[in-house]
């Protein structure tokens, strides 16, 4: 009887632990993704300012990181409001201005 035979078990259960980690890590990573040839966009922390969109579209990767830009820093001018009720469509109510010409 061999006294370090179970040293080979030991060594098996390691290679069987550690693929299942690989494949939970790209499963929960969504890793898959990236390594097949169809475009993608992937959402990192969404809401919160260290926000991060990464984006394929035909073979071209672009990382778009949200940073210390805010609404007033922004040229532009608010045109309306939108609402969100309750079954789930979103109206849109556009600000008091000028009326809209006729067709």
């Amino acid at each position: 009887m061999d006294p370090l035979g179970f040293l080979i078990n030991l060594f098996d259960v390691a290679l069987v632990f550690a693929l299942a980690l690989m494949i939970a890590l790209v499963s929960n990573l969504r890793i898959a993704d990236m390594l097949t040839a169809k475009d993608f966009t992937v959402v990192k922390n969404p809401g919160r300012p260290d926000m991060e969109i990464i984006t394929r579209e035909g073979g071209k990767v672009s990382r778009y990181v949200a940073g210390d830009a805010t609404a007033s820093s922004r040229q532009g001018q608010r045109v309306g409001t939108a609402y969100r009720l309750d079954s789930g469509e979103i109206v849109y109510v556009p600000e008091a201005g000028p009326p809209l010409p006729a067709r």
